[in-house]
């Protein structure tokens, strides 16, 4: 009768797997800011794509010097206005060096998303695992995993960070570094997020049709278990995209994150500290894209969050289009 009850719960199971896939698009349809911010984290992820096509169509790369471009005169202030602005550099020129702006920008977009969905990876996939084992393993492997789970969630990130990257060799790929540390030291919270909802799905009864009919606990996990948790664990890694950009323009501020020649929009900050004066533009452009970059991935999540929990309330009030989703 168990196997008759799976059997019967799979087509089911399917079937509003799909309506619920088509009610997400639905909602998510409704709100004009999350559509917004979609297209944006679409264009930017493109252009970080697209970044050695950008800077060959420019004619410069984000390593060349260019020192005829600096006044060193007056310190190393671009020539010309608006930062040495020309058809040759779209965005003017880096202050001292020389270097394209335009492409260390497009090329510092790849460096920051890159890292930010690398450690959000490494996040979910520890996070889900250890989760997923505490809930449905004994009581002895729940209690050790759950200790785990507080203990890192306790941590200080940025001070283990700093102290992590400040003891690994300088010849390790900085960027692959900076991904795994935030990604081995912030997955608590998702592990508890997912333990929780585990738990809570073990005692639906398709999970103990599927348990009393003598599937093994990875099957059980594997088939049962892990759909359910895709909404939870979606809408999480959406809210940490965003995170994880900043902190690893943090790390790059403070210096022990991505190393020189190699672009990032919170080393351009460090650098920039010195110029908002005389160069304003070194400051302000990746500013501005990591303000514009960290926003679009806050609402985009938000809207994920709210589509795939339409009883939760969103936590933005413009664009959400609510009135049309409670008439729908």
């Amino acid at each position: 009768m168990s196997e008759a009850l799976v059997a019967t719960q799979a087509p089911e199971a399917s079937v509003s797997g799909a309506s619920g896939a088509r009610q997400f698009w639905r909602r998510l349809r409704t709100q004009r800011a999350a559509l917004v911010a979609a297209a944006v984290v679409a264009l930017l992820v493109l252009v970080a794509l697209a970044a050695p096509l950008l800077t060959a169509i420019e004619g410069q790369d984000p390593t060349t010097y260019h020192p005829s471009l600096v006044d060193s005169a007056r310190g190393g202030v671009p020539v010309g206005s608006f930062g040495g602005v020309s058809g040759d550099h779209w965005l003017g020129v880096e202050p001292q060096t020389g270097r394209d702006m335009f492409a260390r920008l497009v090329y510092g977009a790849r460096v920051s998303l890159g890292v930010a969905l690398a450690a959000t990876v490494v996040q979910v996939l520890i996070g889900v695992v250890v989760g997923v084992t505490a809930a449905l393993g004994s009581q002895w492997v729940d209690q050790l995993l759950s200790r785990l789970t507080d203990i890192i969630v306790a941590l200080p990130l940025m001070i283990m960070a700093l102290a992590l990257l400040a003891i690994v060799p300088s010849d390790f790929p900085r960027p692959v570094l900076v991904a795994l540390v935030v990604g081995l030291i912030a997955w608590g919270n998702i592990a508890k997020i997912t333990r929780a909802q585990t738990l809570t799905l073990k005692g639906l009864d398709y999970v103990s049709a599927a348990r009393l009919s003598g599937w093994s606990t990875w099957r059980i996990a594997r088939r049962e278990l892990l759909p359910g948790l895709a909404a939870p664990v979606i809408t999480y890694a959406a809210l940490l995209v965003p995170i994880n950009i900043t902190v690893e323009a943090a790390l790059s501020f403070l210096g022990v994150g991505v190393k020189p020649p190699t672009p990032s929009w919170g080393q351009m900050l460090t650098a920039a500290d010195v110029w908002y004066q005389a160069a304003p533009q070194y400051l302000l452009l990746p500013a501005g894209a990591l303000f514009v970059t960290v926003l679009a991935l806050t609402v985009l999540g938000d809207g994920v969050r709210t589509a795939l929990d339409p009883r939760a309330p969103s936590r933005l009030r413009v664009g959400t289009g609510r009135k049309r989703e409670a008439k729908a």
